[in-house]
């Protein structure tokens, strides 16, 4: 639930201000991380140094205007978010002003130290109770749900901390997030619980184990799912220099995967980009349950010309609302657009703290910084009874200066994640997208998720993918060569490596976002169509070595539907892939035949 209020709260005033960083003298009852009010206008803010009386703080909002001897006003609490119906569906900035309202309030721009409640104290949810007066209850048990879009039913948990007996228990019907539901005999007094909770953002919300990861995070997208995945629960990170499509590979991961709840922050990013997220995702449908996917998003948009330190802000409330929602069971999936934006708002704000420089002007704690936000991934077994397991999975995107992989922020969040989505300008250049670098690319979860491709899509899929992956690998090899000579100076076999190269690249690799077909490939539809290439490779190979001309091999007849079958043959008519391999094989039987 937080910490309580304070019987004394600091009361000081202003001293020095640089930018978001504000020094405030007769500070003594302030505590680290505390939530302040800061100036006439009452700016948010959170302190982040103690120096006897003096405090140093982090300022989310403009703090152009604040004047030397304005007061500084202690609230007792550290930076929190609210929790409770009403999120999901919603848009919300760093510190979570829900700016729909904001723009309703004041137009276009937001002025400074408007106050707004994140979740509405006014609109009626319909509870439904799921507990018995007289029971026991703990932390993490279900009190009771709402339904609060068509796709996500929110558990209302007993709060953090507390156990005790039920002496009341709401009946069904409506009740605003902030009327009593339940109250709790604890400890010989009673606690009322209501739907709304807080949270501080910096504290990892408690579970009881943490569970092995095993489901893979289906996402759509042929690159991803079957070459490089990343499991429920898991970390990934995607580095590219601009233009390379990080957003936009973002937001297909956004719109497509099969987590029960996406949480998208846009952290520093050009507002186009987030206006692109707002107009598009009201109008998508979500592929499993033919919904608006608004009903399962959370939008937390603070783009570039919005206060540098409010996107440190925006990430941790970003992971505090995922955590919130994995302790009701589950699985949520949290795109963060970027996090180098966050890591250049820690520089700034550690350049005018004065602090001592590491690698490229970083703070020397960034490393520790990164490592917090990605360790609170993970699939866990949440607190309650009934053995509810939830899991969080976090994709990062890095925007490393000039596509330098080197620097600093990439280096680090590799050291923190299990995936590597490596973009290459060289393909972006191609229009190949997703321009993700079959061979920088790796992926730590392939072991974890392939008992689930097993067991749900077929035993095969490791064996292709591992052959799929050789012919590139073999394709590379031989471009210095090809570079050298020319690829007519190779032998047949070579030669055919690297048509079928061309073929994996171009008919599988590379997807349209833009295409309704192809912007979204089933698993099913994925391993077929591999099947389809490594196949027509394999028989090549047999047909070549026993000495036909390797253009009988290209100009099979149905390669032209090879190509073509990914934007050809939707998710629902996967016969037509069989037809496609069936008309294949006869092709390669009737010209082994002529050769005997």
């Amino acid at each position: 639930m937080g910490r309580r209020q304070q019987k004394t709260q600091a009361k000081g005033s202003i001293i020095r201000v640089t930018g978001p960083v504000v020094e405030a003298d007769g500070m003594a009852q302030a505590v680290m991380h505390e939530l302040v009010a800061v100036g006439s206008e009452r700016l948010v803010g959170e302190v982040i140094r103690l120096d006897g009386e003096i405090a140093t703080i982090q300022v989310y909002e403009n703090t152009s205007g604040l004047k030397l001897n304005e007061e500084v006003f202690g609230t007792g609490n550290p930076l929190s978010v609210e929790l409770g119906p009403g999120l999901v569906g919603n848009v919300f900035d760093g510190i979570q002003r829900p700016l729909e309202t904001l723009r309703e309030r004041m137009g276009p721009f937001i002025q400074h130290g408007q106050r707004v409640v994140p979740i509405s104290r006014d609109k009626k949810w319909f509870f439904t109770p799921a507990s018995k007066v007289g029971g026991v209850v703990g932390s993490g048990d279900v009190l009771g749900t709402v339904q609060e879009t068509g796709l996500i039913e929110h558990r209302i948990l007993v709060p953090i901390g507390i156990t005790g007996k039920i002496v009341n228990l709401a009946g069904e019907g409506e009740y605003t997030v902030t009327e009593t539901i339940a109250t709790l005999r604890v400890n010989g007094s009673e606690v009322e619980v209501q739907m709304l909770q807080r949270w501080p953002v910096r504290q990892p919300r408690p579970f009881k184990r943490r569970l092995p990861t095993y489901a893979p995070l289906i996402t759509g997208q042929r690159v991803i799912d079957t070459f490089f995945p990343i499991a429920k629960g898991g970390s990934a990170a995607i580095p590219g220099g601009f233009g390379t499509g990080k957003t936009i590979t973002q937001q297909q991961l956004a719109k497509w995967s099969n987590a029960n709840l996406i949480v998208y922050v846009g952290c520093g990013e050009r507002g186009n980009e987030m206006v692109d997220v707002l107009t598009s995702f009201p109008q998508l449908i979500d592929p499993s349950s033919g919904k608006p996917l608004m009903q399962r998003t959370i939008l937390i948009a603070n783009t570039s010309n919005m206060p540098v330190s409010a996107r440190e802000a925006s990430i941790y409330t970003g992971i505090t609302i995922a955590e919130y929602y994995r302790d009701m069971g589950y699985d949520v999936a949290l795109m963060a657009d970027s996090t180098s934006r966050w890591a250049e708002a820690l520089r700034e704000v550690s350049g005018r703290l004065e602090e001592m420089p590491a690698e490229e002007g970083f703070p020397s704690y960034l490393p520790s910084r990164l490592a917090e936000f990605y360790e609170r991934t993970g699939v866990v077994e949440t607190l309650g009874s009934g053995n509810r397991a939830g899991s969080i999975c976090a994709i990062g995107a890095v925007s490393p200066p000039g596509g330098d992989f080197s620097e600093p922020v990439t280096q680090h969040t590799k050291r923190f994640t299990r995936v590597f989505w490596a973009l290459d300008p060289e393909l972006a250049d191609a229009r190949h997208y997703p321009a993700i670098n079959w061979m920088q690319s790796y992926s730590g979860y392939i072991g974890n998720v392939s008992a689930w491709w097993t067991k749900e899509v077929t035993k095969e899929w490791d064996s292709y993918r591992i052959q799929a992956m050789r012919i590139l690998q073999l394709e590379d090899d031989l471009k210095n060569i090809v570079k050298l000579v020319g690829p007519e100076a190779l032998p047949d076999r070579q030669r055919l490596v690297l048509e079928t190269a061309r073929i994996i690249r171009t008919a599988f690799l590379q997807q349209n976002a833009l295409d309704p077909v192809d912007t979204y490939s089933v698993p099913l539809k994925q391993f077929k169509m591999l099947k389809i290439i490594v196949d027509f490779h394999k028989l090549g190979e047999r047909i070549v070595s026993r000495g036909a001309p390797l253009f009988k091999v290209t100009q099979l007849p149905v390669l032209t539907d090879i190509m073509r079958m990914k934007t050809a043959v939707p998710n629902d008519k996967l016969d037509q892939l069989d037809e496609i391999d069936r008309r294949m094989h006869q092709y390669f039987e009737n010209l082994e035949a002529t050769m005997r």
